[in-house]
């Protein structure tokens, strides 16, 4: 029989219209040589792709994923960018996910997927190689929990080669504004709502194989820079944080140095923070640790929660990922004090499909509401919402879900529409439209979230920048620099799809010499402009989306509870934006 693999290219774009149930490929080698891939590539894309006053929910409203050159190839190059209209900020949308999702596009030969329109009906996407079809989802849609979803696609879809499933919960088919894009089992497509736009879409899941070759000029040479690289993350010790404890490392550190929110960010440290550690998980819960395609690290911590579900000694056991940001957000920002009261907080939002981090800080926005009693009884539905209150917070997740009355509807759409609904929006933990992750750490991480393309601490770790201000007193300008250079770099690693957490390895060196060893060719001096040039690109995405930094509303608990770097005023954050607006031309 004739051999079925042949060369893949990086610069082969599919698009696909749900709509007219057509699908095309276009090789976009232009676009590639110019942007490198994932988010530089993405970027490019939905510029040309959207169209002006196209809402987030509407037909026409494009999905981009893209890869990079690097992916599939070279260790940690685990990551898709997926970019789009938010639906819970109604501007930039971007998100990033690991798993095989990279690995299965670059076999099946595809750098970039642009999804538009929608079905009539629910569908999922079959994509094996070049065989694409949409087939009926109609089965599978309403189903409980995206695990059992992905179960069941294995069954319908066995294919030989490199596959990734990913799919949507009931959150997404109801367009949660924060729901999110399951990634086989235990990785997402978080934050900002993606989830919704494609259950506006009808689309339920995608299921992507391919067993194509990849081929590089030298392979002498390639295997020279993969060792390096792999030695580097392997025989070091730069990475053992993300193998051994992984980011739950954080809790004790960031307690200790007063940045982590607690009580909706009432306190910036949690008393109770040795009980929901990540060394407390580690010693009793943690059962085994997995990686991303491509990824000797094994950073995803999967934990055993067993639960009684009858008299006579019946249990349920089953796995649960956590990570820091999942301890803060349903734990040290509800209250909780327990590691099995966050495991199933966490298991009720995975199995719905939500954002884990914006329930969380929706959640304690509503607790202090109910608290000071803004709302009432009738309002929640007689759920009585008080700190560390497990089994009242899985029902309201529950009912969030439902969405039976204005209030939970209101929930649904995120904590800037309900505090703008309800008032508390002076403690509604959010930073342009987006809520927040587990920082409280000063002046960088309230400006890195703020102005970052997407409201994420991904974008600059302007959490990282205060931890340098605590330890050598940095100036305003100087914290900054340091959160612009953040921005560039990460534009360039972000459109290599390399998984951030090696930024330590990937040096601007190390990318040259491996960029290279693939054939192509670029100095450091490029790779930087590179960055710029995405950062002012994606500002220019943002304008079309209506953001503007002259909008932008700071809630007073970001001034009223002490940082890292103690209190901050808000006079000096607003100065501070100024400063990086002229700095960055925006």
């Amino acid at each position: 029989m004739p051999n079925k693999t042949f060369e893949t290219d990086i610069s082969n774009v599919l698009y696909i219209n749900l709509t007219t149930k057509t699908s095309k490929v276009e090789r976009r080698q232009e676009l590639y040589e110019r942007c490198i891939g994932g988010t530089g590539v993405a970027t490019k894309l939905m510029l040309e792709e959207f169209k002006e006053g196209t809402d987030s929910l509407e037909p026409d409203a494009p999905v981009i994923m893209a890869i990079g050159p690097l992916s599939g190839i070279y260790p940690c190059c685990t990551k898709v960018v997926s970019m789009f209209r938010s639906p819970l900020t109604d501007e930039f949308g971007e998100s990033h996910a690991g798993g095989r999702l990279a690995m299965a596009m670059r076999f099946a030969g595809y750098g970039a997927i642009v999804i538009t329109g929608r079905a009539e009906r629910p569908v999922y996407l079959s994509i094996h190689n070049n065989d694409i079809a949409l087939k009926d989802a109609s089965s599978i849609w309403g189903l409980s929990s995206t695990t059992d979803i992905g179960k069941i696609l294995r069954t319908v879809e066995p294919v030989t080669g490199k596959r990734s499933i990913i799919r949507i919960g009931v959150a997404g088919e109801k367009r949660i504004k924060y729901a999110n894009v399951n990634v086989d089992t235990y990785r997402h497509f978080g934050r900002l709502g993606l989830g919704a736009v494609f259950g506006a879409k009808n689309l339920k899941a995608i299921v992507i194989s391919g067993d194509k070759e990849v081929n590089v000029p030298d392979i002498n040479i390639y295997n020279d820079v993969y060792k390096k690289l792999y030695d580097q993350i392997v025989k070091t010790d730069l990475m053992e944080k993300y193998h051994n404890l992984g980011t739950s490392e954080n809790i004790l550190p960031l307690n200790q140095l007063s940045g982590l929110p607690t009580r909706n960010l009432q306190q910036s440290f949690f008393e109770y923070a040795d009980t929901i550690s990540g060394e407390k998980f580690a010693d009793n819960y943690l059962i085994r640790k997995i990686s991303c395609a491509n990824c000797p690290i094994g950073c995803i911590h999967i934990a055993m929660l067993k639960t009684a579900f009858a008299p006579s000694h019946e249990f349920e056991v089953i796995h649960v990922s956590y990570d820091y940001e999942l301890l803060y957000a349903l734990g040290t920002n509800l209250g909780i004090l327990t590691p099995e009261g966050i495991l199933e907080l966490i298991d009720r939002c995975e199995r719905y499909g939500v954002d884990i981090i914006s329930m969380g800080v929706v959640l304690a926005w509503a607790t202090e509401m109910s608290m000071q009693k803004r709302i009432s009884s009738d309002d929640t539905l007689g759920v009585l919402l008080k700190w560390g209150d497990i089994k009242s917070y899985l029902r309201a997740i529950d009912l969030v879900l439902e969405s039976p009355n204005e209030f939970y509807s209101a929930l649904a759409n995120g904590v800037v529409f309900a505090s703008k609904k309800y008032g508390g929006e002076e403690f509604a933990i959010q930073a342009g439209g987006l809520e927040i992750p587990g920082y409280h750490t000063g002046l960088g991480n309230i400006i890195g979230l703020t102005g970052g393309v997407r409201h994420s601490h991904l974008d600059n770790a302007g959490y990282s920048a205060d931890q340098k201000a605590f330890k050598n007193g940095l100036s305003d300008e100087e914290i900054i620099d340091l959160l612009i250079y953040q921005d560039d770099l990460r534009g360039v690693l972000n459109s290599l799809t390399i998984c951030l957490f090696s930024q330590a390895i990937y040096t601007y060196d190390t990318i040259i010499e491996a960029l290279e060893a693939i054939g192509i060719k670029k100095s450091k001096n490029e790779l930087m402009k590179l960055g710029r040039d995405i950062f002012m690109a994606k500002y220019k995405l943002k304008r079309k989306f209506g953001f503007s930094l002259d909008d932008v509303k700071f809630p007073s608990r970001f001034f009223e509870t002490a940082t890292t770097n103690g209190m901050i005023d808000e006079k000096r954050v607003k100065k501070a934006v100024e400063m990086y607006r002229a700095k960055r031309g925006i």
